[in-house]
């Protein structure tokens, strides 16, 4: 995301969540959004040029930190297999775009004004 027109400045929003410290951020929510478009676990890491294991381990992480799953999935085999963003999944990755979108509009002014003063 662009804050501002005359720099190529993006926000990198990291929450970390509850007493536990539940991590999302914008790794995670991309992964989110392929899982969503692509209907695969593995078809949206790969997109990301993430192994099998590395996006599988990120949504068994992310399935653990929320109180219900936001990823879906079922086996491979003769029917194939699939994955699907859960309501939940949908509703954190939904939430999560809009703060993104509500901290780059909130900020953009200080955004350029540090960015003014990088080195040309």
């Amino acid at each position: 995301m662009t804050a501002s027109d005359s720099t190529s400045t993006t926000i990198r929003l990291r929450l970390l969540l509850g007493q536990d410290g539940t991590k999302l951020g914008p790794g995670k929510a991309d992964l989110l959004q392929g899982i969503g478009e692509l209907g695969s676990i593995s078809a949206a890491g790969r997109r990301m040029g993430m192994s099998y294991r590395r996006a599988w381990a990120l949504v068994e992480e992310m399935n653990a930190g929320f109180a219900a799953p936001l990823v879906a999935s079922s086996r491979g085999g003769a029917a194939g297999g699939g994955a699907r963003l859960t309501p939940e999944g949908a509703a954190v990755l939904a939430r999560y775009r809009a703060l993104e979108a509500e901290v780059a509009n909130a900020g953009a002014e200080h955004i350029a004004a540090i960015a003014a003063m990088l080195r040309s």
